[in-house]
């Protein structure tokens, strides 16, 4: 069962997502963490840090888990 986020906003992206979702500890750690992790984005390889992410959107991190953006 995927975790679910919740938005307060309209969009996030990828790398305030990550410390949002307690993956990451700071935002400074978002760029080492997309090059040494594979993150797939509703079934897509992604590792931009500015990816928008909004409400419905299925993020997936090996190792850590899967995640379901909610408004």
């Amino acid at each position: 069962m995927p975790e679910r986020v919740k938005l307060d906003t309209e969009f996030i992206t990828l790398g305030q997502f990550l410390k949002l979702a307690d993956v990451i500890q700071t935002g400074g750690m978002a760029k080492w963490f997309l090059s040494e992790h594979d993150i797939f984005i509703n079934g897509e390889q992604d590792q931009r840090r500015g990816r928008k992410l909004r409400a419905g959107d299925k993020v997936q991190i090996a190792g850590f888990g899967e995640y379901v953006i909610t408004d």
